[in-house]
């Protein structure tokens, strides 16, 4: 099993975790809400799991400019 980290929203590789040994509770999955798990994690057919973060350069991009947030792909 793998977890990909990726920007939701360049889609940049930020990291993956290679392990059968990590569980959704050392990861801090339990943390979020049903929403929040529905909206960051996506679960694909082989076990492997992708999370959906926000790279450093995106987060500084949306600090920077707020607006942004308001477009569904905005650093597209």
């Amino acid at each position: 099993m793998s977890v990909k980290y990726i920007c939701r929203y360049c889609q940049t590789s930020i990291g993956e975790i290679v392990s059968n040994q990590v569980s959704e509770y050392q990861l801090g999955f339990h943390f979020l809400t049903p929403k929040e798990r529905s909206d960051i994690i996506s679960y694909n057919l082989n076990g492997d799991v992708t999370v959906k973060v926000v790279c450093n350069y995106c987060g500084e991009a949306l600090e920077a400019n707020p607006e942004l947030m308001l477009i569904g792909s905005p650093l597209q």
